[in-house]
């Protein structure tokens, strides 16, 4: 049974919500799907800047961000042209317990972190369907997330994500600026080669 720390209004920390067994089973999982939609690197808008983390999706829908297009859902790859492979029936699962109620995912990013690699602050606004929760599951090592209000400047908290953590932004948080700061190389031995794997689903289209 699962149990849910309020980190804020809105903001929700399930720590060990998968058991070493079910973060093994999603590991092997999320690398067949990696097979067939291999990472890319993101860009800034406009700058075409890249991001420090690498990416790739499941579902329907995908996310993606370039200099020409800027950040957008699509569904197909943006480098082999193929459809997303499904999201894994044990991310579903966790949709269902955690956004009950909620129109079934349409999207589930898989951002890859290796030591050095951080997210800024960012708000998670892409979407037409902001009723549903934004949920997201780690594997690997740990991360030091961050978490504000609905502007910028807003004061931010910080805890930490272990492999098998979960955790939602919803309701009042749904549009909570957040990133992660810092990545705890070599705390987790779930990934042989260290990093951190952030699974993050997002119902898209109105439900």
């Amino acid at each position: 049974m699962f149990h849910a720390i309020e980190i804020a209004p809105g903001v929700l920390h399930y720590p060990g919500l998968l058991d070493r067994r079910a973060q093994e089973a999603l590991r092997d999982e999320i690398r067949a799907a990696l097979a067939a939609a291999p990472p890319f690197t993101p860009r800034m808008p406009r700058t075409g800047k890249p991001f420090s983390v690498r990416m790739s999706n499941c579902g329907p829908l995908g996310w993606v961000s370039d200099a020409e297009g800027g950040y957008r859902y699509q569904p197909r790859h943006p480098e082999t042209g193929a459809p997303w492979p499904p999201i894994p029936a044990r991310l579903l699962a966790a949709w269902a317990a955690l956004a009950p109620g909620a129109p079934p995912p349409e999207a589930c990013l898989i951002n890859l972190y290796v030591a050095e690699a951080r997210m800024a602050l960012h708000q998670d606004r892409d979407e037409a369907e902001l009723s549903a929760p934004v949920v997201s599951l780690s594997l690997g090592d740990k991360a030091l997330f961050r978490v504000g209000g609905l502007t910028r400047g807003d004061p931010t908290r910080s805890f930490r994500l272990a492999s098998g953590d979960a955790m939602t932004l919803g309701g009042p948080a749904r549009l909570a600026f957040h990133g992660i700061d810092r990545i705890y190389s070599g705390s987790s031995t779930l990934l042989a080669e260290s990093g951190r794997i952030n699974l993050t689903m997002r119902r898209v289209t109105k439900g």
